[in-house]
């Protein structure tokens, strides 16, 4: 008899165990509080304020520099390419509180090869609201896509992990570009990708296939690209790490020492 009660114990602790465990999970809507801050929108302009190009991007991590806050954001290098010296980049924030204000960026560094699509920017702002960093995307797992695409309002898409190893690297750790179903638009490139577990930053959006569609009998012919649903190409966070690394700017990949009270991506 004891030791069925001991038993029938154990069993409800567990149970309990177990539920207050999922009690202490976030939900859904205290994630999306984390995640939706980090989102900013990329705007090119020229030097007389005029809109040419627009992208989205994710606060990678902030820092106190002489009693300013410098904000390190992460976008997609081709948004980025021949642009120097003749336009204006800006990084727009509070788009998911509906009170955009922009800040002009500098760009630190930037790479647009077919290996790496990735650039950094700087701005000296107190609105900085860092991701928090993940790790290793799982095939299969559930994830939110967060871009401002057509150069207008933040979008949130949902999807999976549908490919890890897109250019056959044998590690997850060693992978330079992965693959989510989420949809993504035009202006969608740089955005970041969260898994929603926990809400935390496991990649930026590179880029999607598209799949042309023409005109049939107009004249002048015409057609437009149109994005190919469930194939948008991702960096992933490891991809990431390795472009600061090599850029001299591994403390914001989570150095051991952080200078200068670094907060972002560990």
């Amino acid at each position: 008899m004891l030791r069925e009660i001991a038993l029938g114990a154990m069993v409800v602790a567990l149970l309990g165990g177990c539920g207050v465990a999922k009690m202490l999970e976030p939900s859904r809507e205290q994630m999306l509080q984390r995640i939706l801050p980090s989102a900013v929108q990329i705007v090119i302009e020229q030097k007389e304020g005029r809109r040419v190009r627009t992208g989205s991007g994710v606060v990678l991590a902030s820092r106190q520099v002489g009693g300013r806050q410098e904000c390190f954001i992460l976008t997609s290098g081709h948004t980025m390419s021949g642009i120097a010296g003749q336009k204006e980049v800006y990084v727009v924030f509070g788009r998911d509180q509906g009170d955009a204000k922009k800040a002009r960026a500098s760009i630190v560094t930037y790479r647009d090869t077919p290996e790496v699509d990735l650039a950094l920017l700087r701005v000296d702002d107190s609105r900085c609201v860092p991701a928090r960093a993940g790790g290793s995307a799982l095939l299969g797992e559930s994830v939110w896509v967060v871009g401002f695409p057509w150069g207008r309002h933040m979008t949130l898409a949902s999807g999976i992990v549908s490919q890890v190893n897109i250019d056959g690297s044998p590690a997850p750790e060693t992978a330079s570009r992965l693959m989510v179903d989420a949809p993504v638009s035009y202006g969608s490139s740089g955005g970041g990708v969260f898994e929603t577990r926990r809400g935390r930053l496991i990649g930026v959006v590179e880029g999607y296939n598209t799949a042309r569609v023409s005109s049939q009998g107009a004249n002048p012919p015409w057609y437009i690209d149109v994005p190919v649903p469930g194939q948008t190409f991702v960096t992933p966070l490891s991809a990431v790490k390795r472009f600061l690394a090599d850029a001299g700017y591994a403390e914001l990949a989570g150095a051991q020492s952080p200078p200068r009270r670094l907060t972002g991506v560990r």
